[in-house]
């Protein structure tokens, strides 16, 4: 499993939210590319969340992006308003590697699966849910549609992955929905990458043991805020303890 750290993008700076709340926003960086230089090479991905375009429905946070590609090099994934294929072709225009579809993939199922047709492999569907259903337009709407049906109606598409975020571990660093995540990915049959709720090296461990589909976590706050190092981060995502 990897390890994949988080920049969340907000007037410019690199953020955190709690519980997806806009009104609960931690400032980590004024200059999120500068934080992905100091990644770059150390792991494979960086996820990077445009939350202005998640509430506006369309990317803002485009200039930025693109220096983030700049900063880190290859494996920059990114979402966040994506509605259209225009915006994921843009995205992918920049040198993203793969393009993250959250509230299409509720409202808009055709985009997602033109996406992966002409990405095959880099398409990226991230279900957020809050007690199972999943939410919309930056979390800010609920649906009712249940995460583990809309995961098996996007199963066969070739997607990269099924990022799964539970709203209400996220930023609290109280620990991912393991049994959810693992759960989402062998009754959906699909590769997830697990979100939200990662504050120990221990949340680590036990994600890296959910099974061979989990394959990846997003940390944010965490690391950010120096609850544990990226090497000790990495060395937990392979299943080893640091002492071994």
């Amino acid at each position: 499993m990897e390890v994949i750290p988080a920049l969340d993008l907000l007037d410019g700076k690199a953020v955190r939210l709690r519980q997806g709340r806009y009104d609960e926003v931690t400032v980590y960086d004024e200059q999120p590319h500068i934080v992905a230089a100091e990644w770059s090479g150390r792991v494979r991905r960086v996820h990077v969340v445009d939350l202005d375009g998640a509430k506006q429905g369309k990317p803002v946070q485009r200039v930025l992006v693109r220096k983030v590609v700049a900063s880190f090099g290859a494996g920059v994934q990114v979402g966040g308003g994506v509605r259209s294929m225009a915006a994921v072709d843009q995205y992918f225009d920049l040198g993203v590697e793969r393009v993250v579809l959250g509230t299409a993939a509720i409202r808009d199922p055709e985009l997602v699966q033109t996406a992966a047709e002409a990405y095959p492999g880099r398409i990226i569907v991230a279900v957020d849910a809050r007690n199972g259903n999943v939410a919309t337009d930056g979390w800010i709407d609920q649906s009712e549609r249940r995460a583990i049906d809309v995961v098996r109606d996007i199963a066969g598409l070739g997607l990269a992955a099924v990022l799964y975020t539970d709203i209400d571990r996220d930023g609290t660093e109280v620990g991912p929905n393991v049994e959810a995540t693992a759960n989402l990915a062998s009754d959906g049959g699909v590769h997830v990458i697990a979100s939200g709720g990662v504050g120990k090296v221990e949340h680590l461990l036990a994600l890296a043991k959910a099974g061979p589909k989990v394959v990846g976590a997003i940390v944010g706050r965490a690391l950010h805020e120096r609850r544990f190092s990226l090497e000790e981060a990495i060395t937990a995502a392979s299943g080893r303890s640091a002492d071994g």
